[in-house]
């Protein structure tokens, strides 16, 4: 009885992480869809405006919820990231996963915030960059190793939103 009871468990927990495995990867062919492809780092990035920051990237959301993941490639996954910030626009450099790259262009505004698809923390504890991506707009969040700096990048984010340069 014990052996059945026992497989019994080990069958629903494999179902359930099945259903979640085949749940993300819908979600990544629906956006997949819709949104259009994620722009590509410049080969050479131009001088850092900013001290780079270190942190973990968290994810990227869509504005209509804090929770609505971006699933495409890797960009849904967190990572250990430095977050730079040239003219050009931002870069999330993440190690062992594909950079993220914001055009100066598309940055809508940045923020601090506690949570995001991934993440919550106190009061503060993400800095989240608001950007578009074609006609949709998008929240990327970052959990930097030092939040004294959030200060200096949300106003340097705003400038670049702004149209003028990041100071």
């Amino acid at each position: 009885m014990r052996v059945v009871l026992t497989l019994a468990i080990v069958a629903f927990f494999l179902l359930c992480v099945l259903a979640m495995w085949w749940g993300y990867r819908n979600r990544a062919r629906r956006q997949d869809a819709v949104l259009p492809e994620f722009p590509q780092p410049p080969q050479a990035l131009g001088e850092d405006l900013l001290k780079p920051a270190t942190g973990v990237y968290i994810s990227t959301t869509t504005t209509k919820s804090w929770q609505d993941r971006v699933a495409i490639g890797d960009i849904g996954f967190r990572a250990a990231a430095t977050l730079h910030l040239t003219g050009d626009g931002v870069l999330f450099d993440r190690e062992g996963a594909d950079r993220v790259w914001i055009p100066a262009g598309s940055v809508v505004g940045a923020r601090t915030d506690r949570a995001i698809a991934g993440k919550v923390m106190a009061r503060d504890g993400l800095l989240v960059v608001r950007w578009r991506l074609g006609e949709h707009e998008l929240d990327t969040g970052f959990r930097g190793d030092d939040k004294d700096v959030y200060a200096d990048w949300v106003e340097a984010l705003q400038g670049l939103a702004n149209g003028g340069a990041a100071k």
